[in-house]
């Protein structure tokens, strides 16, 4: 028997290499539907024929108001919502509800697993319930294949292009096992493995999402903020009946554009938010030290601003009415210091390429002047209660000065303080 569930460092999902649940666990496997009879037959003949056994596997259609119920067979669980538009993100809920159990598989009606798929997608779930596992999707011309035959053939014999960005981010990354904040762009919503924990931790798809794209990256990305432990699992391969996205021509742009706008209103950090614009949702959250007069405040709050132009100040009141339920850091101004321009920028950016959980910087005497904080380093940690998992540095450095006596704001405006 393998050991009961790990709390993993980092991404270090490869710690678990060479470890297999056993016993193995009971899955729940989430197919989402809209009016594909065809697709969705062949998905199930798919699922049927796993490699897992049959007696683990829960498998629910949830449907998203097709004008016809889907015919499933039996064994095969259905739930419906009312058409009421294009409503994925509700309908993936609506199935994880009614899932049974608390390993969960997401596959679309048009997307067909390979026999090993189920098997491959919930190792490491199943050893890590931080893990979020995002298979492999391959593209096929399907149409004339019948459900019956097995997808691992009739996949390869009727082969699309597969995305070069998709295949290219996973290979830079390890598989994801260098995952950064921005990792979210790659777990694709019909080919992925999570636990219900987490699930419940991010809290789950965002149904305001009502036209095609981006809810799985915008619950993705909350699942990362929630501590989640990303890795694509190529092996668990899927096919997908038609081209990738990016292929279809038609309404392309104005698709990618929907999307894009979306996911900037509502993921915030550098890169995917605005660049410009202070967005609504909170990345970044300054809290300053108590007491300070106004003057100290003036200069400390601008030297935060200066290097972070879109972060919140806790208390400022030009933040009142910004959302907070997506800040990445908190920043503390321990003490008032003067900060060297960029100093803070610098700091921010090492926890999220070092995967730090503290970044302490402090004075050449070693006087703590700033500290930043990964939140999803602490959710993680809470929700373990380790906090060894995510490393912790101080760096003494000249960019932060103690200011001991009142500031002087026109020597700091005017650059000779």
């Amino acid at each position: 028997m393998t050991p009961g569930p790990r709390a993993l460092p980092q991404n270090r999902w490869d710690l678990l290499d060479g470890l297999y649940p056993d016993p193995l666990p009971p899955i729940s496997v989430v197919i989402a539907h809209y009016d594909q009879p065809a697709q969705l037959a062949r998905t199930l003949a798919a699922v049927g024929a796993q490699d897992y056994p049959p007696d683990l596997l829960d498998v629910v259609v949830v449907d998203d108001g097709s004008p016809v119920a889907p015919e499933v067979p039996p064994g095969v669980r259905l739930a419906r919502q009312a058409d009421r538009g294009f409503r994925l993100a509700a309908a993936r809920n609506l199935g994880i509800a009614a899932a049974r159990h608390d390993l969960i598989v997401q596959l679309d009606a048009d997307t067909a697993p390979e026999p090993g798929y189920v098997r491959a997608l919930t190792r490491l779930p199943a050893l890590s319930p931080d893990c979020v596992t995002v298979g492999r999707r391959r593209h096929a011309n399907l149409a004339d294949v019948l459900a019956e035959d097995p997808v691992e053939l009739a996949g390869p014999a009727h082969e699309l292009p597969e995305p070069r960005w998709l295949r290219e981010a996973y290979q830079r990354s390890r598989d994801l096992l260098d995952a950064d904040d921005r990792s979210y762009r790659y777990v694709i919503g019909a080919v992925t493995a999570c636990s219900r924990s987490l699930l419940e931790a991010s809290g789950g798809y965002d149904e305001s999402f009502t036209s095609y794209g981006g809810e799985d990256w915008e619950w993705a990305y909350r699942a990362w903020l929630a501590g989640a432990v990303f890795a694509h699992v190529p092996g668990a391969v899927a096919w997908h009946d038609g081209p990738d996205a990016s292929a279809r021509p038609e309404g392309l742009l104005a698709a990618r554009n929907d999307e894009a706008l979306r996911l900037a209103e509502l993921v915030p950090l550098p890169g995917s938010g605005p660049r410009g614009e202070v967005p609504r949702h909170v990345d970044v959250l300054v809290q300053l030290p108590h007491g300070l007069d106004e003057a100290a405040r003036f200069v400390l709050a601008d030297q935060v601003l200066a290097d972070l132009p879109q972060a919140a100040i806790d208390g400022r009141a030009a933040d009142a009415g910004r959302i907070y339920d997506r800040v990445r850091l908190d920043v503390e101004i321990v003490v008032p210091a003067y900060l060297s321009p960029g100093a803070l920028r610098r700091a921010v950016e090492r926890v999220a390429a070092e995967q730090l959980g503290v970044l302490t910087l402090s004075d050449a005497a070693g006087t703590p002047c700033v500290r930043v904080v990964s939140r999803r380093a602490v959710a993680r940690s809470e929700r373990h209660n380790d906090q060894g998992l995510f490393p912790v540095r101080e760096a003494r450095t000249a960019d932060c000065r103690v200011i001991t006596q009142a500031p002087d704001v026109a020597a700091y405006v005017g650059g000779w303080a």
